[in-house]
Parts: C-alpha cells; sequence; structure tokens
C-alpha cells in the first residue's frame, strides 16, 4: 500500500462508517415492527390522560402514589397541571414498555442480519467488526432517546389538550415556573432514555449469540422480565441495588428541591457499568464469531 492510500483508508472507513449509520438508522425507523413500537409507546399517555380525565370529570379526585404507593406522587397532580402527564407517563412506561422495546430493536440488531443472511456481507465493507457493532449500539441508543421523546411529547400534548398548564410544586411542596417544569420535564426524559442504556447493550450482547432475531428478542425480554420479578422479592434486597432496573424511578429525584442527586447518580453509574460490561462481551463475542450468514 502507498503512503497516499495509507492516508486514506482511515478517512474512507469513517465515511463509509457514517454512511452505515445514516443507513442503520433509516433502515430500523422504516421497520414496520419499529412504528408499531412507537404507536404503542404514544398511545400510552393518551389512555393515561383520557382515563384520568374521565375519572375525575364527576368531580372525584384521582389517588397518588409516593414513598408508601410505590411509585413517584404524579398522577394525583394531573388535573391540576398537564406537564405532570409527562412524568406519570414516563413512570408508567419505563419499567416495562420502553425497556421491551429497546430490548426488541437490541436483540434483533445482530442476529436479525444474520437470519436474513445479510450480516456477512456488512463485514466485507472497510469499517470492521468493531465499528459495525458500535454503529448498532448507537442506533439502539438513538432508538432509546427517540423512544422516550415520544411518550414525553405525547405526553406534553395531550396534558396540555385535557388539562391545564401552570407553575409546578414539586414533590418537596415548593413551587416553580412553567418554563422551569417545562426544562425539568427534558432532563427527566433524558435520565430515562439514560436508564435504558443497560438493556440496550445486554440485548446487543444477546443478539451476538444467535442467529435468530426472534429468539434474541425474546431472550432479551425475557430477561427484563426476570429481573423486574426478581427486584421484588425482598429477601434479595441485598443484590437487588446492583440490578439494572432498581434506580429506575429515581428520575423523580429531578423534580424535588433542591434536586436529591445520590439515586440519580447511582442509576447512571450502574448503566454505565452494564454498557461497559455486556458491550465488551458484545465485542469479544462478535469479533471472534464465525460468521456463515
Amino acid at each position: 500500500m502507498s503512503q497516499a492510500e495509507a492516508l486514506a483508508a482511515p478517512r474512507v472507513k469513517a465515511v463509509w462508517t457514517l454512511g452505515l449509520l445514516r443507513s442503520e438508522l433509516s433502515t430500523t425507523f422504516r421497520r414496520w415492527r419499529t412504528l408499531a413500537l412507537l404507536a404503542v409507546l404514544t398511545g400510552v399517555p393518551i389512555l393515561i390522560g383520557v382515563a384520568v380525565k374521565i375519572e375525575t370529570s364527576d368531580g372525584s379526585t384521582i389517588g397518588g402514589g409516593g414513598p408508601d404507593g410505590g411509585g413517584p406522587a404524579f398522577i394525583a397532580q394531573i388535573t391540576n397541571n398537564g406537564l405532570f402527564l409527562v412524568f406519570t407517563s414516563l413512570a408508567a412506561t419505563l419499567p416495562f414498555f420502553l425497556p421491551m422495546a429497546v430490548g426488541v430493536i437490541a436483540g434483533d440488531a445482530v442476529a436479525g442480519e444474520a437470519n436474513a443472511g445479510t450480516l456477512r456481507y456488512l463485514l466485507v465493507a472497510p469499517a470492521g467488526r468493531t465499528r459495525l457493532l458500535l454503529t448498532k449500539y448507537a442506533t439502539t441508543m438513538t432508538f432509546c432517546v427517540v423512544a422516550t421523546l415520544v411518550v414525553a411529547v405525547s405526553a406534553l400534548v395531550t396534558g396540555a389538550v385535557l388539562f391545564p398548564l401552570g407553575d409546578v410544586v414539586t414533590i418537596s411542596g415548593t413551587r416553580i415556573g412553567f418554563a422551569e417544569g417545562l426544562w425539568r420535564a427534558f432532563l427527566i426524559a433524558l435520565v430515562v432514555a439514560a436508564s435504558l442504556i443497560g438493556i440496550a447493550a445486554l440485548g446487543l450482547f444477546v443478539s451476538t449469540l444467535t442467529n435468530s432475531g426472534i429468539a434474541a428478542m425474546a431472550t432479551t425480554v425475557g430477561l427484563l422480565i426476570t429481573v423486574q420479578i426478581l427486584d421484588q422479592i425482598p429477601q434479595l434486597h441485598a443484590v437487588q441495588p446492583y440490578f439494572f432496573s432498581h434506580h429506575w424511578l429515581s428520575f423523580a429525584d429531578l423534580m424535588r428541591e433542591p434536586v436529591y442527586w445520590d439515586d440519580l447518580t447511582k442509576n447512571l453509574q450502574l448503566q454505565a457499568l452494564y454498557a461497559a460490561v455486556f458491550g465488551s462481551a458484545a465485542w469479544a463475542r462478535f469479533t471472534a464469531k464465525d460468521i456463515t450468514a
């Protein structure tokens, strides 16, 4: 290889990687499966908003959660401020709907290509296995952000249509302006998206273990359900803080005044740990895997 070719090689790989990322994003978000998942996520805030509206139309009140109720005390505030529908919808979708959708996308990332017989053709290009795997993970993480924002925007629009908007009363009892509340809602959406990093890395690792996209998706969702069940068993309290889902609802601490950072930090650190461990495992498996399809 000449010196000019050697200097041009990294640029060729970078251009090809960007092209691959655009192609992956386009392919992923044009699939009917992806659109169906996003449609379901869009519908959840609408159903919650309509249910609350019907429930309170006769003057009755909605009971809220809290430390004793097993969840953030957001739903009781929806009728007073539609912005709380954003917080309630994220709290409702994070334990299952959002991670399930991410598990489907992550589980199909590599196994789906192998099942379709396109994986070995992708590896012929100059980017190599590592960049292909990173592209798959970046696509999955993009879906995490998009899916979370879909829930948040749907909830905000529904809340604005069905309920009044105004100043926000925090969990601590203090009052903040609507603009500040909207900013915190955006931050909460970002934290929720970041909370899905661990399940995304786990799903990608599972996807490298099989050539069946359906098997990888089912395994990832099955692991999600199993961890959620184990996180509710009191006898396992010693290991529960290490489950990727244990601190998911800590995003509610962004609605305190001042913000309580301890559990938020633990959640983000735990997600980074899962991403590092299972991302490394996925890389080790994928780079050594014999690609036959």
